[in-house]
């Protein structure tokens, strides 16, 4: 279990290996502690979300040519287009969705973005994706685990695609 923490909490920040990945098989292999893997999960990705908001804040400077020359750029550039956009509306998505949500902290800090209200997105949208991932795996178990991975960037992209809908009837 404290593996997973700890490939959650760096997660965010260096791995191109979401923890879902191990949260899944370990939710169908112990039922029981579904719910105390998904908050574990949360709150290690959650910290590692500050980690990237406090170097987007404050060391940005030092890992920006990496970032542009990485894989992630374009995604940073979107993420901070997002902000000036929709602000806390960006992390509230990219923390549900299969959006890259590392390069989302640091844009999130770099941005300027207020830190409760970061802070709280993150818990919230965070919490939502790895209880129901957890979840759906102790509940519905192998059958379960092949469906989602079938079809978990489609039901991801979906809600990124209705978030951006719901913000859109909201502004008109």
């Amino acid at each position: 279990m404290w593996f997973l923490g700890a490939l959650s909490l760096p997660n965010r920040l260096f791995s191109p290996i979401p923890p879902d990945v191990m949260l899944a098989p370990m939710a169908m292999a112990r039922p029981d502690k579904w719910r105390w893997l998904a908050l574990l999960t949360t709150a290690a990705s959650v910290m590692g979300g500050l980690l990237g908001y406090f170097i987007g804040a404050f060391g940005f400077e030092l890992i920006e040519s990496w970032l542009a020359s990485s894989s992630w750029w374009s995604a940073y550039q979107t993420a901070s287009a997002w902000f000036l956009q929709w602000g806390v509306l960006a992390v509230l998505v990219a923390g549900f969705s299969p959006i890259p949500y590392k390069v989302f902290t640091i844009a999130a800090g770099v941005a300027g973005m207020a830190l409760l209200p970061f802070f709280l997105a993150s818990c919230v949208s965070r919490g939502l994706r790895f209880f129901l991932v957890a979840g759906l795996m102790a509940w519905g178990g192998p059958k379960m685990e092949a469906s989602l991975q079938k079809y978990v960037e489609r039901l991801g992209w979906g809600c990124v695609v209705l978030a951006v809908l719901g913000v859109v009837v909201y502004k008109f």
